[in-house]
């Protein structure tokens, strides 16, 4: 009696699996089972872009500046005052693709912000290297437009703050011939066909520049990239090489050269 009640129960269990709700339970729980690996494979995947590409990037912009900066002459001298006229900035013509234009300092987003300025905007170089300079805009010092671009929540974030600026803010940039002191000024949202923010006057066709201006492009929103925001600055001094680091980053220049 009792091998027929257990035969009996595995009949009515195998009779309750063909019917049609056995089937769909089985496919709901397949589904779940679908959905949640899906989750974890997007979960590490957004891991992936918001920390690891960080890292990764990092790492290659830190070596970036080290290999800059080490046959660079660092003068011991006294570093001269703002007021000192240097004359005519010196300017150095385009690198090719994916060379070290300088270094770009910028107090606002950190004491020790160091990021490398590469030539070029392709995946290649924003992804890993850093600052892309757009090729066929000006080149830092120069009247124009010195147009650059940076990812902000990945690949390093590299103009991850750059909505915090706010006017009279310096940025720095150290190429092998000085240093170039721009004042920022003003920002502004603009869609991402808005290729006249990379004109030599930013948005203005028909105007010849007289200036020399620093446009620094990014998406937006920070997680998104629907629009693009602009950062406009103006060149406000500029110091050659002989005559050491504005005194307002030498301490920044000094570690990114590893004296400290």
């Amino acid at each position: 009696h009792v091998g027929r009640h257990v035969l009996q129960l595995q009949e009515r269990s195998a009779a309750g699996s063909a019917r049609p709700g056995g089937i769909f339970s089985r496919i709901v729980l397949v589904l779940g089972e679908l959905l949640i690996t899906a989750g974890v494979i997007v979960l590490l995947f957004v891991a992936w872009q918001l920390w690891w590409t960080n890292v990764d990037s990092d790492a290659r912009q830190r070596d970036a500046v080290r290999e800059f900066t080490k046959n660079l002459a660092m003068p011991a001298a006294p570093v001269p005052p703002p007021a000192v006229d240097h004359g005519e900035p010196k300017v150095s013509a385009e690198p090719e693709t994916g060379a070290t234009i300088g270094i770009v300092y910028v107090p606002r987003f950190g004491a020790d912000y160091t990021r490398p300025l590469v030539q070029g905007t392709t995946p290649a170089v924003l992804d890993t290297l850093g600052i892309g300079h757009y090729e066929g805009t000006a080149m830092p010092g120069a009247v124009g437009n010195v147009a650059v671009a940076g990812h902000r929540q990945t690949h390093g974030a590299v103009l991850d703050n750059i909505d915090t600026l706010v006017p009279g803010d310096r940025i720095y940039v150290q190429t092998r011939d000085g240093y170039y002191v721009y004042s920022f000024r003003n920002t502004e949202v603009v869609l991402p066909d808005r290729t006249d923010v990379l004109l030599p006057v930013p948005t203005q066709a028909a105007a010849s520049p007289t200036e020399r201006y620093l446009t620094m492009t990014s998406c937006n929103p920070r997680f998104g990239s629907e629009e693009r925001i602009i950062a406009y600055s103006l060149l406000e001094r500029w110091q050659p090489a002989s005559a050491g680091p504005p005194a307002e980053i030498a301490g920044q220049v000094r570690r990114a050269a590893g004296e400290g």
